[in-house]
């Protein structure tokens, strides 16, 4: 369902608009300066069908990021709907460290969008804290997380690791040091070893 005051788009145009901020996400979390028109390209559109959807280049690059947010927050209901509360949660932890290191390649082009008077951040931690508040209760419910856990707390943590260990080359450090995390949130519950 499209926000409120938006059309509805045929299912080609929503393709095209899903392919360009695809590729916008990747081209921006690379950290180059990529063109529009070498996005377009890249998407396998042209460069009206990509100023159709976002006017200017901020509007492309905060449509980019919240989509990467969107995809993020929503990943904890379908990961809960597949897979035992505890792994969903180290499951969205991983894509949450994909986040941030796409997030801090974007550093750049998020920075001229602010500029610009644009606020692609106002929702994300109210966001990720729902998110991750859906995995802590599930988990706790299923008696495999402990029920005292704080989201905000847990979304600190998250935060920690991705800035102590997120560059790509530091994959393995980042997972070990979730491993720990959800480790943590594990002891005391009747599940726990």
């Amino acid at each position: 369902m499209p926000p409120t005051g938006e059309r509805t788009l045929r299912a080609d145009a929503q393709r095209n608009r899903d392919r360009l901020l695809e590729v916008a996400a990747r081209a921006f979390a690379a950290g180059d300066d990529p063109t529009l028109e070498a996005i377009a390209r890249e998407a396998g559109v042209g460069i009206g069908t990509l100023y159709r959807h976002f006017p200017t280049r901020e509007a492309l690059v905060e449509a980019a990021y919240r989509n990467e947010l969107a995809r993020l927050c929503d990943a904890a209901a379908d990961l809960l709907a597949t897979t035992d509360p505890a792994r969903a949660l180290r499951l969205w932890m991983d894509r949450f460290v994909d986040y941030m290191t796409t997030k801090r390649g974007m550093k750049g082009a998020l920075h001229a969008v602010v500029a610009s008077g644009g606020n692609p951040f106002a929702h994300s931690r109210d966001r990720m804290v729902e998110a991750l508040d859906v995995l802590l209760r599930a988990g706790a419910e299923a008696g495999t997380l402990r029920p005292d856990a704080d989201a905000t707390d847990l979304l600190a943590g998250l935060s920690g690791v991705s800035l102590a260990a997120g560059d790509p080359a530091q994959r393995a450090q980042a997972g070990r040091l979730l491993d720990l995390l959800v480790d943590g949130l594990r002891f005391g519950t009747r599940q726990s070893p």
